[in-house]
């Protein structure tokens, strides 16, 4: 299985802590070590990461990862990164083989979540995504999540951050099918800017985009220094299998 990870964006809430995002640490590893490490735990195979903002300097540290945790990660570098994160996805989507595990660079997991959507995805839908029905939960931002709702067998009707009717939040990861690079190409010819929420949209009202309940597994978006704290503090008990059973940790100076 396939990984594909964003993280070719600015970043720029969570630019006092760093100049780049996926490159910052928590608790001594950069995020999209952690987040690399997790996705192998839930055994991906491979990973994809779309770059952009500091491309250079991400795709050194990538390519030493690489080596370090014997995984192949390969960099696919947005040339204009400051577009809407589907076109992340379009860019990525085109070196996946098959169905992918769909990630934010700036968001960590416990393994439950990504290894039941592999295991656990409707093999006849078009993208399944992981949310959380615990919208009040002090992990979410509301001031930035992604709001789902949803029909009575969890497929998605509508999505986005401004919706005001709301089942669950979008935990941004996601088991994507070679249907979805095609949908938010759609919703871009349609007019819209080429968010992947967009795209979603587009699958969701042909009945192709549904969900998985998380329950009570721990995630969170580390958007700004609120929230890099708030990981720093809850990721320890989350991610330590991760840093003991993989390979030799980075060093951080």
């Amino acid at each position: 299985m396939d990984a594909l990870i964003i993280a070719a964006g600015f970043g720029s809430r969570l630019g006092a802590i760093s100049s780049s995002k996926p490159l910052t640490p928590v608790c001594g590893v950069p995020i999209i070590e952690l987040s690399i490490r997790q996705a192998m735990l839930a055994g991906v195979t491979r990973v994809v990461v779309v770059t952009g903002h500091e491309a250079d300097r991400l795709e050194a540290f990538l390519a030493e990862l690489s080596l370090r945790l014997a995984i192949d990660i390969v960099p696919v570098r947005l040339s204009n990164w400051a577009t809407p994160n589907g076109y992340s996805v379009i860019a990525g989507a085109t070196r996946c083989d098959g169905n992918y595990l769909l990630l934010m660079a700036d968001h960590l997991f416990d393994v439950e979540i990504l290894s039941r959507l592999i295991t656990e995805a409707p093999v006849d839908c078009g993208l399944t995504l992981a949310i959380d029905r615990r919208v009040d939960s002090p992990m979410i931002d509301p001031e930035d999540a992604t709001w789902v709702k949803m029909d009575d067998r969890g497929f998605i009707r509508s999505i986005g951050k401004t919706i005001t009717e709301y089942d669950a939040c979008d935990c941004g990861a996601f088991l994507a099918t070679p249907e979805l690079a095609p949908a938010i190409r759609a919703a871009i010819a349609a007019g819209k800017a080429g968010s992947l929420s967009e795209g979603v949209q587009i699958l969701a009202l042909n009945n192709r985009a549904t969900t998985m309940d998380i329950d009570d597994a721990w995630w969170i978006d580390i958007d700004d220094p609120h929230y890099h704290a708030l990981a720093e503090e809850t990721a320890p008990w989350h991610i330590a299998q991760a840093l003991a059973d993989i390979g030799p940790k980075a060093e951080v100076a």
